[in-house]
């Protein structure tokens, strides 16, 4: 029975996760996105901490 022997079908699975694991990736990987998230603005409010009141 040529299903028992996982010898070309091995080769060929390794070397689809060769391909994947080096070019689709690799170009996945070097994307860059056009607008870079920016924010608002650089405000950081003035907190007090809570003073409670009993000690």
């Amino acid at each position: 029975m040529p299903q028992l022997n996982p010898a070309p079908w091995f080769i060929i699975l390794a070397s689809c996760w060769i391909v994947l694991l080096t070019l689709i990736m690799s170009k996945t990987l070097t994307h860059g996105f056009p607008n870079d998230p920016t924010y608002l603005s650089a405000y950081t409010p003035d907190t007090d901490p809570y003073i409670w009141l009993w000690p």
